[in-house]
């Protein structure tokens, strides 16, 4: 907590919980990393999780829920249809956000195909602040293309920008012109920007977009994955809403958007998601689809007793001890990692630690997935497994050259209440390690690439021999260690 000080004058971020259940994990040897990367084709999201130490990946799906949570999915409904699991979820749902319709749905990339079924026409546009992967996936899909208008703060690495997930308000004027409003199938506002460095976005900013899409008709999409972040950072960086409590806060955005959505797997720390929306019409048509991808209209492809611990999720990311948990452990590691030279995004976002694979490894060619390599690499140094976001979670160009990333990071993703303080320090510590070593990494290339989403489990190979030399330099650094 930010008002908790140590006589020490040492600012150590301070869980806000005690651990009650523990999974025990597993620290292979250095070879057997090399090995396990290897077999997983140089893609962390191959990897077997009996083999990972820290599972850093995401922390969507693997965050650890409260005892609240467990106890309430015991009294779920298991009914396929009208089940008062869904009403006591839609309720709670309707609370919070003031919307009247909720659609439930499997997680977040379900919810981006039916909106952008509903929305998106061939030839339309989509503008917004800055894609991810599936969302563009299913807009291209549909016929629509992305333009993206993040401030220019939000693409540099280091800033002192408090919301560089801001919309360029003049770009988005520009665009509206340019494509004539009739050509926009919906602005998306994603708080915050999961591709670089979980930037939040303002109150300020969101208002002004709102203004601008409601003068021309354009409907309004916001994102809401990663809203307990977001509503951190409102509270701690803008003075207005210092004050403010977290459901006023949470109404205000509400009050500007047409559509919201969600991934469960971040937001409310539960697996599933849901769509919300205040008009009917929109409502009916996005209801069809419903039955037709996910499940019947009370449960949408969740299981009742997610649907439960959903509930009492949301009503948990009211809490700022409890939504702060991650923003305060993130901004540890990165300081960790500052205080050692080790470039990484600033100000620190939330999901996670993004390290600037740009920088950390400028001589490898862009052309090879340095952020890959480099995701790779700190697996073999440490057993964390960590995610590429740059050039290999992008899709290439129609006549099929690399669309280059404009940031290569490697995320190290800090799930919700998983990890000790001891165990954040272990990773800082590898890692300031392979930046020691950093001319040791080398770049990877592609034998198996996928033509969609090719980040997901697409297979590459090593440009010569430098996991084996950054293996032989661990050994020699560490003796027997792990």
């Amino acid at each position: 907590m930010s008002n908790v000080k140590f006589l020490s004058g040492e600012n150590i971020p301070l869980e806000m919980h005690k651990v009650r259940m523990v999974q025990k994990v597993n620290l292979l040897p250095v070879e057997d990393r090399l090995d396990r990367m290897e077999e997983a084709g140089f893609n962390t999201f191959l990897l077997k999780n009996r083999d990972v130490f820290m599972d850093m990946l995401t922390d969507s799906g693997v965050n650890a829920m409260s005892q609240n949570q467990y106890a309430a999915m015991m009294q779920a409904d298991d009914s396929y249809a009208g089940s008062e699991t869904f009403y006591r979820l839609e309720a709670t749902l309707q609370d919070i956000f003031g919307m009247e319709y909720f659609l439930p749905a499997h997680q977040g990339r379900a919810c981006e195909n039916i909106i952008s079924q509903v929305l998106v026409k061939p030839g339309m546009v989509t503008v917004m602040n800055y894609h991810f992967t599936t969302t563009k996936a299913h807009i291209t899909i549909n016929g629509g293309t992305v333009e993206e208008i993040v401030v220019d703060e939000g693409l540099k690495i280091t800033s002192t920008a408090p919301f560089k997930g801001d919309m360029d308000l003049d770009k988005l004027n520009e665009s509206i012109a340019r494509n004539g409003k009739e050509n926009i199938a919906f602005v998306r506002i994603e708080a915050g920007t999961n591709l670089i460095g979980g930037q939040p976005v303002s109150m300020g900013n969101m208002r002004e977009v709102s203004k601008i899409c409601r003068s021309h008709g354009i409907p309004l999409v916001y994102d809401a994955s990663l809203l307990g972040d977001n509503l951190y950072f409102i509270k701690v960086r803008d003075p207005e809403y210092k004050d403010v409590d977290i459901k006023t806060i949470v109404r205000e955005i509400t009050s500007f958007m047409d559509v919201i959505y969600f991934s469960a797997r971040k937001l409310g720390s539960a697996r599933g998601g849901g769509i919300l929306v205040s008009d009917e019409k929109l409502f009916l048509r996005m209801r069809e689809l419903i039955p037709l991808y996910e499940g019947f209209l009370t449960y949408g492809g969740m299981s009742v007793r997610e649907m439960e611990a959903l509930s009492v999720g949301l009503e948990e990311t009211m809490d700022f001890d409890v939504i702060n948990q991650t923003p305060i452990i993130v901004e540890a590691l990165c300081n960790e990692l500052l205080a050692k030279g080790v470039p990484v995004v600033t100000p620190p976002g939330g999901l996670g630690c993004h390290v600037d694979a740009m920088e950390f490894c400028s001589h490898v060619p862009q052309e090879e997935y340095k952020a890959g390599a480099l995701a790779a690499a700190i697996y073999i140094a440490s057993g964390v497994r960590c995610m590429e976001r740059g050039t290999l979670s992008e899709q290439r160009n129609e006549d099929g050259t690399e669309r280059f990333a404009e940031m290569e990071l490697a995320r190290i993703a800090v799930p919700r209440r998983v990890f000790t303080l001891s165990q954040v320090k272990y990773t800082a510590d590898r890692i300031n390690w392979l930046f020691k070593n950093r001319h040791l990494i080398g770049g990877l290339k592609f034998v198996e690439e996928p033509t969609m989403l090719r980040f997901f489990f697409g297979r590459l190979e090593p440009v010569g021999d430098w996991p084996e030399k950054l293996t032989e330099q661990f050994r020699k650094d560490f003796g027997e260690s792990l």
